[in-house]
């Protein structure tokens, strides 16, 4: 398999005016096309400063990220957009999705930035929905279902634009065990069927679902562990 996600000497500091924060300190990284990660550590140790930079949410101060063959770095506000839309998929902690908007036209969302026509906006987040499980609620609000089909329904949307990476932000954080457990398997499933899934989590139990553990410290990895395969 070929690398989607290729870091090198990767550094990322924060100038505060009075101390400058040493976040992320010399990263060399690959992710293959097709791997299920998770990256681990307490808050403060970096991951989430990874997360914006894997998302391209944020820059390095120097050292290279390569997504999916393109060079970050070299990329304007409005490409790095652009790649935001089609290459990355973001799943988060608190779902973000538009309360006053249908679980359909919540998927549709992305697709409508990518200037995707309605007919296939429409056939595309049904078929979404359906293989997340909630093809029953297509037209329901999102104050009307529960916090782990609000979840699938993020999970659709992110999927939207069939992108390179799925980036999942402590995605079982609002979530009770039985919604946990529901969608690290819906990661999984997704996983064996080719998609990347990246997810940041604190949480052992959650990091056992996938087949690689990468564990941050004080901006630095200091466990690289692969499994031959990840919790059933």
């Amino acid at each position: 398999m070929s690398d989607i996600i290729k870091i090198s000497n990767l550094n990322k500091v924060y100038d505060t005016g009075a101390v400058s924060v040493h976040a992320l300190k010399d990263i060399n990284l690959t992710i293959e096309k097709g791997e299920y990660v998770s990256i681990m550590g307490q808050s403060g140790s970096g991951k989430s400063t990874l997360m914006n930079i894997l998302g391209c949410l944020d820059r390095p101060t120097s050292g290279l990220y390569e997504l999916d063959g393109i060079d970050i770095s070299k990329q304007n506000s409005r490409q790095l957009s652009f790649i935001r839309n089609k290459k990355i998929g973001f799943v988060f902690q608190s779902f973000n999705l538009i309360p006053r908007t249908s679980a359909i036209k919540n998927v549709e969302l992305p697709m409508i930035y990518a200037k995707i026509n309605a007919k296939k906006r429409r056939e595309r987040a049904i078929e979404l929905l359906e293989k997340v499980g909630l093809g029953a609620r297509l037209n329901h609000m999102p104050n009307e279902i529960s916090g782990g089909q609000k979840q699938r329904i993020a999970i659709a949307r992110a999927l939207a634009n069939e992108p390179a990476i799925l980036l999942a932000d402590e995605p079982t954080g609002n979530l009770d065990s039985a919604s946990s457990v529901e969608i690290m398997e819906l990661f999984t499933e997704l996983n064996n069927e080719g998609v990347t899934v990246i997810v940041v989590t604190h949480e052992d139990d959650i990091a056992e679902f996938t087949k690689r553990v990468i564990r941050f410290k004080d901006g630095q990895i200091i466990e690289d562990r692969r499994k031959a395969e990840g919790k059933c």
